[in-house]
């Protein structure tokens, strides 16, 4: 349905590529369906053993290429963190829940085609009131209530100006027939004019003066009575448009909020209270434009109330698709149907009371796909072959091919260049074997065989040992940023060492890691979240602190999430003050600022713990 473009939107991306189908959840298998252009950057890799046809990702667009073809490979972060803050939440099926679905359901049944009898109208305006005590629904009720009573207070105006309209024209009715009667006196009063030429043209003056002066009273009054009905005419007008413009733009609001059941709500007490027909949206050229481009037809209150159920019903169909993809153990499909569903209605009734254990599973699902992402975009192959086959055995539908291909293709192609670097170690060619190498490590860094090729090239035993002593003076050093950036000299300088290996392994994992790390939060500060990259930056910083880059983006996002830095900093002083009330009100703030804050949930669990401890019995 059309509508879905107004919810929230996946990230742009360069082509378009049938990975839009799954942009929604986490991509399946490689990341998404194949097709696009012929690589991230717009131009097809050279020097290359076989063109373009070795996997590539661009984490700066976040295109993965392979064999020529683009996809996105990673979905929207903003969207993927909120729709896992989701997944975890509890489903809302308590008491307070239930009163309030009943409520709405009471005021929508009210204000139903056929019920909308005064009474009920009346009765569904009280019941807003009460539905906007609850925390769900944010106070959209009471915004709702007070642009019905608005409306009520500008018809009652309308009414008023209407009555003094009638009174008005009984006064200048009144008026004008005095008028007449005056003009008819003077005519009846006038004496015949004299025979003298310039004596009768004297009289005439003199009569007209008269007529003049005595008609002059009844023309003012009557003027001024119709400027009056005249602006009370305008007034109402005025007075109703002004009051259906912000009807309208609050229902308008509502719908792009995503809330369906108030725009339901609205429309059916706008109909209420216009009477006149006229249901067309007073709205600005690009809101138009939205609503004509996704109907193709103009704007209106009925136009909106259409959409609307339409939504809710198809929202209502994604959950029980979903509900039944889940029974059948397809868990691919099951989760880009409740991704489709929760972009569209989040706040619909079928989608906040889906049981926490259905959603967890789509969770796992979720979290194995973009852990499969994240081992492609750092080229572990030997993870990622691993995730797929476990993400195979946990999901019947899920699509292995694509990501088998990239997997399996980089493999061989680094298995090409480690041969023909074979080939030149003993043909004595240094550079070409250096350079072979260096392209097998730039596609596959942790491939084991690369220890089997690595000794062949640094016979010369100086070069070796110059590698070996530049390692360890870097490892004593710390300075692990230098040692990654010059993995591939060090990795086939280690290679016949095994204490070094591991040493340059656990680096270079760690560098992974933060270079991951990095990767996400650069991703979430472009869509504006800096309390999620500052979380994501700080929690690699606690392992890693040494790392010079990964402290210069710390500092950047501290000083661009200032107020939740520092509000975490203070709840995290007082904890460890024992100052626990203190610390959670603090820890309570930050999650206000930002309800996703990890630091936020575990700290107020921590602390709820310590005030509540579980009463639970020790497991024997």
């Amino acid at each position: 349905m059309a509508t879905v473009s107004l919810a929230q939107v996946p990230d742009s991306q360069s082509q378009p590529a049938p990975a839009q189908q799954q942009q929604q959840t986490a991509p399946a298998s490689s990341g998404g369906g194949g097709g696009g252009s012929d690589s991230a950057g717009g131009e097809k890799q050279q020097g290359s053993v076989l063109g373009g046809d070795v996997p590539i990702f661009d984490p700066g667009t976040e295109i993965f290429t392979w064999d020529g073809k683009s996809w996105h490979a990673t979905d929207n972060r903003l969207f993927q963190a909120r729709f896992e803050k989701y997944l975890n939440a509890p489903e809302e099926t308590s008491d307070q829940d239930k009163a309030y679905q009943q409520i709405i359901a009471t005021v929508l049944d009210d204000l139903a085609p056929g019920n909308a009898t005064v009474a009920h109208i009346d009765d569904a305006f009280r019941q807003l009131s009460r539905a906007g005590e609850y925390d769900i629904d944010a106070r959209l009720c009471d915004s709702l209530a007070d642009a019905v009573y608005s409306a009520w207070r500008a018809q009652d105006n309308a009414d008023r100006l209407a009555q003094a309209d009638d009174a008005l024209e009984q006064e200048r009715t009144r008026t004008e027939w005095n008028a007449k009667i005056a003009a008819t006196d003077l005519s009846g009063d006038q004496a015949p004019a004299p025979s003298d030429k310039t004596a009768s043209q004297a009289w005439t003056q003199d009569e007209n003066r008269k007529r003049d002066i005595e008609m002059g009273q009844f023309t003012t009054h009557l003027a001024e009575i119709m400027a009056t009905i005249k602006a009370n005419q305008a007034k109402k007008e005025l007075s109703e448009l002004d009051a259906k413009i912000d009807f309208q733009a609050l229902i308008v609001q509502l719908f792009l909020q995503r809330r369906f059941q108030h725009v339901l709500i609205g429309t059916r007490f706008y109909r209420a209270i216009f009477t006149d027909g006229d249901t067309s949206l007073k709205v600005g050229k690009d809101a138009n434009d939205l609503f004509a481009n996704s109907t193709g037809m103009p704007p209106t209150v009925g136009t909106l109330d259409s959409m609307a159920n339409e939504v809710i019903r198809d929202v209502r169909e994604g959950v029980e698709a979903f509900q039944f993809l889940l029974s059948q153990n397809e868990m691919e499909s099951a989760s880009n149907r409740l991704a489709e569903a929760f972009t569209t209605g989040e706040y619909m009734p079928e989608i906040r009371m889906l049981p926490r254990s259905e959603k967890r599973q789509a969770l796992k699902f979720v979290q194995k796909s973009d852990q499969l992402i994240s081992a492609l975009e750092v080229k572990d192959y030997t993870l990622a072959a691993q995730l797929v086959d476990e993400l195979s055995k946990t999901a019947t539908d899920f699509d292995t091919s694509k990501a088998t291909a990239a997997i399996e293709t980089a493999k061989q192609i680094a298995d090409l260049h480690l041969a023909k670097a074979r080939n030149a170690a003993v043909s004595g060619d240094r550079a070409t074997l250096e350079d072979e190498l260096k392209q097998a490590t730039e596609i596959w860094p942790r491939n084991p065989e690369l220890t089997q090729i690595s000794g062949l090239i640094f016979s010369q035993s100086d070069v070796q040992q110059k590698a070996l002593v530049d390692l360890d003076e870097l490892l004593s050093q710390h300075n692990y940023r230098e040692i990654y950036n010059d993995k591939m000299r060090f990795i086939a300088a280690a290679a016949m060492y095994p204490d070094r290996q591991k040493q340059l392994s656990d680096v270079l994992g760690q560098m992974e890691t933060i270079e991951t790390s990095m990767i996400q939060a650069k991703e979430m500060a472009k869509q504006g979240d800096y309390p999620g990259a500052w979380e994501a930056v700080e929690k690699t910083f606690e392992k890693f602190p040494d790392d010079s880059q990964l402290n210069e983006m710390r500092a950047d996002l501290t000083t661009q999430a200032a107020d939740f830095v520092r509000t975490i900093r203070n709840a995290q002083d007082l904890e460890q003050k024992d100052e626990v009330g203190s610390s959670l009100a603090w820890y309570l703030k930050a999650q206000k600022i930002y309800p996703s804050s990890e630091f936020a949930q575990d700290g107020i669990h921590r602390l709820t713990e310590k005030v509540l401890p579980s009463t639970n019995p020790p497991e024997s």
